[in-house]
């Protein structure tokens, strides 16, 4: 299995690498786990739903 860092992946999901790491310690990113301190991440890992949006209601 190939292995991607959080760099990489927020490079490629189109966010920061902080925005990464927090998914990783929040155990979202299955698969992805820490060396020393660097998160690591299987290539083939996909992107968590963004839980901080908000769905509008048909009422709204």
């Amino acid at each position: 299995m190939n292995y991607l860092s959080a760099k990489e992946v927020a490079t490629q999901w189109g966010i920061t690498r902080r925005r990464v790491q927090v998914l990783c310690e929040e155990g979202r990113i299955q698969g992805a786990f820490k060396i020393s301190a660097v998160w690591v991440i299987p290539k083939e890992a996909n992107k968590p739903e963004d839980k901080r949006k908000i769905k509008k209601t048909s009422n709204e």
